[in-house]
């Protein structure tokens, strides 16, 4: 329990480091944005517009790379914290690509590349891929819920009503990834899907009606 513990606060602070980093970052990314839209400009004679808009997206890219990879350490991190190692470094990787692509927009924004075509092709894949992998992304927006939400936590005994489950029975919450509860039951372990997880009524056993059901 004490290395647990001496894990979390380690982990917390490197979270609020990472929080302290990607502010400022951030704050210099949206100057960089803002100022390049407003007084840079690609195309014209001027050469001062190009060297506005040239230097904007040098910050833009180096500031935006820093803050995108400070802001999904820092939910990582804090994912880690609350759930599982796994958990956190999945969370980390989906919001820096998140971040990437966001910046790439920006970047082709600012320099006043068509971006037509790109998003059109982006919302088709993103179709397809959408209905290809639909329970996995219910499994994915679930366990953000329950992140949030907290119904449970991490070690809690918890009794779980589901009928799709086999109705009523109790078991100990092993840890919370992207797409699965892992639970210790009477009868072993078992993973639930995070969609019926979050479908489910769920409850902490008082200490008078706990029965003892050993972890392995």
């Amino acid at each position: 329990m004490r290395h647990r513990q001496k894990t979390i606060d380690v982990i917390s602070r490197a979270r609020q480091n990472d929080w302290k980093v990607a502010v400022p970052a951030g704050l210099v990314t949206a100057a960089a944005l803002v100022v390049g839209s407003a007084l840079g400009s690609v195309h014209g004679p001027a050469l001062r517009p190009r060297v506005v808009v040239w230097s904007a997206a040098a910050f833009l890219l180096v500031f935006g790379v820093i803050a995108t990879r400070r802001v999904g350490a820092g939910l990582g991190h804090l994912v880690t914290t609350r759930t599982m190692a796994s958990a956190g470094a999945a969370v980390r990787l989906v919001t820096t690509g998140v971040g990437y692509l966001i910046i790439i927009c920006a970047e082709l924004g600012l320099l006043d590349v068509s971006i037509d075509h790109l998003l059109v092709g982006a919302g088709l894949a993103g179709v397809v891929l959408g209905i290809a992998a639909q329970q996995s992304l219910s499994n994915v927006f679930a366990s953000v819920v329950l992140l949030l939400a907290k119904p449970f936590s991490v070690g809690e005994r918890i009794r779980i009503r589901s009928g799709a489950l086999g109705g009523i029975f109790e078991a100990t919450v092993l840890g919370v990834s992207l797409t699965y509860v892992t639970v210790h039951t009477d009868d072993g372990i078992l993973k639930i899907p995070n969609s019926v997880m979050l479908a489910t009524a769920a409850g902490p056993v008082t200490a008078h009606e706990e029965s003892p059901a050993p972890i392995p």
